[in-house]
């Protein structure tokens, strides 16, 4: 780790760190109030994927779509019209529209082949914006003279990892210049969080072998084809097991990379000075 005490990341002239965890535990909320109120450099991976590594990607689909229509194919081939993301730091629902869910077209779905097509253009992405990130600590201090650095990752980083392998590129990359921290989640938050989920299901990405097996236990379980898959049935029932798998990656990647907080500490913070606090207790607690 690069602050190896409390003390040390007290009295570091540059704080950086990497918050990662379960989606909707405070990560970008954090973020948010760093960028806000303190002189922190905010970088959101998510934000990184959906602009630079899938954005031409997201906006070919809406094309295709657009296409579809007279009027719209009409302006577009005669570039009267021009169609683009809106995608920011506190909207990423572009990105997950690309992604989309498995199953019966005239439900939203699609094919599983194709999902996983997308599935892998997402790792790819998010592997390559996780390695962008010392180029945008050094572009943050030498452009705009911020110091002080958290990068937001996805909820995804774990699958993209190998928390275990102390070779692992990412983790070896992203250790050398931020602390991890991990927000960990207690049974209330992961209960809250499916039942969020539940009423708003949304595409996320998951590791391939997690995914293939859960689709083949689904068709299974349920006795249907492809086809008949209600996407959002799918989604919903794969959540909860995804946040299972999940959940001891993350632990092994604080144990083994950095440190962890709780998500109930992270609410109560008000402050940047509340949140230095917070790791130089976790520091400590080591």
């Amino acid at each position: 780790m690069i602050y190896e005490t409390a003390e040390a990341w007290r009295n570091a002239a540059n704080k950086r760190v990497l918050l990662f965890g379960m989606s909707g535990l405070g990560k970008t909320h954090v973020s948010n109030m760093l960028r806000s109120q303190g002189a922190w450099y905010h970088y959101s991976v998510d934000y990184r994927i959906g602009t630079r590594y899938m954005g031409e990607l997201i906006a070919d689909n809406f094309k295709r779509e657009a296409m579809k229509v007279p009027l719209l194919s009409e302006l577009l081939l005669t570039d009267s019209v021009y169609i683009a993301s809106n995608i920011t730091f506190d909207n990423l629902a572009p990105l997950s529209t690309y992604l989309g869910k498995p199953g019966a077209p005239e439900k939203g779905g699609l094919p599983f082949d194709e999902y996983m097509r997308r599935q892998d253009q997402h790792r790819s992405a998010e592997i390559s914006a996780l390695l962008d990130t010392p180029r945008f600590i050094e572009r943050a201090q030498e452009l705009y003279g911020y110091g002080d650095f958290v990068c937001d990752s996805g909820g995804s980083i774990c699958e993209v990892v190998d928390p275990d392998d102390p070779d692992d590129e990412v983790l070896t990359t992203l250790s050398q210049h931020l602390l991890p921290v991990w927000i960990e989640g207690t049974e209330a938050h992961t209960a809250d969080l499916i039942a969020r989920f539940d009423r708003a299901p949304k595409p996320m990405y998951y590791q391939p072998e997690f995914l293939c097996a859960a689709w083949a236990e689904y068709l299974s379980e349920n006795k249907i084809s492809e086809g008949d898959v209600d996407p959002d049935a799918f989604v919903r029932w794969t959540y909860a097991r995804a946040l299972a798998h999940r959940r001891p990656r993350y632990a092994a990647m604080a144990a083994n990379w950095g440190v962890k907080v709780r998500a109930e500490e992270v609410i109560a913070l008000r402050s940047p000075a509340d949140f230095i606090e917070l790791i130089a207790q976790a520091l400590e607690r080591e």
